[in-house]
């Protein structure tokens, strides 16, 4: 019972005897240690969080012993400054006075007897600075391996080494880059790089950097009116090409005026030709046929003539399946049927190309000499050809129609030729632009050939009497051929007159019966 009553009665007899010497020691800021407590010099680092700082000289401290008085003769302490900032270490009671609170018995590093205290801040000797902030003299570290730098028992690895304080009154240096602005290294300039290698241009490779992008791109060049090019791996230059504004032309030809064009011409052609033969009805010849016949056209100018009609006849259909097929075709047949039909008409019109040339350039050289326009062409022209009225011009072996057909079939399919061509080998010899005029001319062409050789087809067999014989079997009636090639028929009569002739001894002007 009297253990347990002797340490609260020992602790509280403690507690008294210390209240004394607290209530005796001047009032100091807690954060700064008093003269003569061996405070660390003012370029130490601030104290680190959770470090205990020592206690005032005179304080009492419940774990160590208080300090000595000071040695007589030693000069007095230093007292603290106005604004609570030391600046510069006190003078101790002599040397090698015990720092108060210390567990390791370190000793600090204070002047001996005698030692004058240096002038503290706010003095005459140490003015401070007008309006600047305040600072407070750093705690010194306490414990094992802590303390200014260079005293017994401080680890100096471990001890950060803090950089000296400039004071707050020094005006900073001005900034040579300017206010706010932050220094740049400088960058190296890259050197330039070839263009070229020897006589070649050297192409660039293939990345986007510095590029614009690309719909602002094609914004720009829609509103400049040029077109848009892109950079490509490949050979072929002309893939660069995006977008182009004749594009925008030529899609505008082939949906809108090339349907109008050849809807007219077709479709127009067959309202002329039936209005026609209600009006005038089939052509006959005045005086009936006779049943006499005489050769028109051998068997090489038949065949040539029916390998270039069969092969301009699936070209027209299949070229106009292409332009109206979507429209009249699709909706019958269905799409899968209409897919099939125009894979088999691209495939034929590819190739049937190449024997509509060649009869061509036949029919040229088997007929030119009898298709050359002369002043007979005139007469036919002002009489309407014998379609109007009774009675017909007189002509050779073509009248002034037939050499319209002969000259649209040469020069016209000349060039519907040549433009398919380059179309079906593109950018052999012709641009992106090139190869849409070529669709135009052959296209345009097309549909004005179609058109005029409806009108040719139409006088070869329902309109006319007597002319399908001529091609399906060589020959025609001797009163058709008088009719509509009067002159053609005298020098036919003539030739067989100088290879025939009269007999030896016979009169003058005899003629060979049946040579009329």
């Amino acid at each position: 019972m009297i253990r347990r009553l002797a340490l609260p009665a020992a602790l509280a007899l403690g507690l008294a005897a210390g209240l004394p010497a607290l209530a005796q020691a001047p009032a100091a800021d807690p954060a700064v240690p008093a003269a003569g407590s061996g405070a660390a010099p003012s370029n130490v680092a601030p104290e680190a969080p959770g470090t205990v700082a020592a206690p005032a000289s005179g304080a009492a401290s419940p774990d160590a012993p208080a300090a000595p008085s000071a040695a007589p003769g030693a000069a007095p302490a230093a007292p603290a400054t106005g604004d609570g900032a030391a600046t510069g270490p006190a003078a101790a009671s002599g040397a090698g006075t015990a720092v108060p609170g210390a567990s390791d018995g370190a000793t600090a590093n204070a002047p001996g007897p005698g030692a004058a205290a240096p002038p503290t801040a706010g003095s005459a000797d140490h003015p401070v600075a007008p309006n600047s902030p305040e600072r407070q003299a750093p705690v010194p570290e306490v414990g094992a391996g802590r303390g200014a730098p260079g005293s017994p028992g401080t680890n100096n690895a471990q001890q950060p080494q803090a950089a000296p304080i400039v004071p707050s009154g020094t005006p900073a240096a001005p900034n040579p880059y300017g206010p706010g602005q932050t220094p740049v290294a400088p960058q190296p300039e890259r050197p330039p790089q070839p263009t070229t290698l020897g006589n070649q241009p050297l192409r660039q490779p293939f990345t986007d950097r510095g590029q614009a992008d690309a719909a602002e791109q094609e914004l720009r060049a829609a509103l400049r009116g040029d077109r848009i090019q892109g950079r490509i791996s490949i050979p072929d230059g002309k893939a660069a090409s995006l977008v182009q504004p004749e594009g925008r032309d030529w899609r505008y030809f082939r949906n809108v005026i090339l349907p109008w064009v050849g809807g007219v011409a077709v479709v127009g052609m067959f309202a002329l030709l039936a209005l026609f033969l209600l009006v005038r009805g089939r052509i006959r010849p005045e005086h009936g046929m006779s049943g006499r016949k005489m050769g028109r056209f051998n068997a090489i100018e038949r065949a040539n003539h029916w390998m270039v009609a069969a092969s301009f006849v699936v070209l027209a259909l299949s070229g106009l399946n292409l332009t109206f097929g979507g429209w009249v075709i699709r909706p019958v047949i269905g799409p899968e049927a209409f897919t099939a039909l125009s894979e088999a008409g691209k495939t034929a019109h590819n190739f049937l190309g190449l024997p509509f040339t060649v009869g061509v350039l036949v029919m040229f050289v088997l007929w030119v000499r009898d298709n050359i326009p002369n002043k007979l062409d005139w007469d036919w022209i002002k009489k309407g050809g014998g379609f109007i009225g009774r009675g017909h011009p007189a002509a050779k072996r073509f009248n002034f129609g037939q050499k319209m057909v002969f000259w649209i079939t040469v020069l016209g399919g000349g060039l519907v030729a040549v433009s398919g061509y380059f179309l079906i080998f593109p950018f052999y010899a012709l641009d992106i632009q090139g190869q849409q005029w070529a669709y135009i001319a052959h296209a345009t062409l097309s549909v004005l050939m179609i058109a005029a050789m409806l009108a040719h087809i139409y006088i070869g067999s329902v309109g006319m009497e007597g002319a399908v014989e001529a091609m399906s079997q060589g020959v025609v009636d001797y009163n058709w051929a008088r009719e509509h090639h009067s002159l053609w028929v005298e020098e036919e009569l003539a030739k067989a007159h100088a290879v025939v002739g009269p007999p030896p001894g016979a009169p003058p002007g005899a003629r060979i019966a049946g040579a009329d």
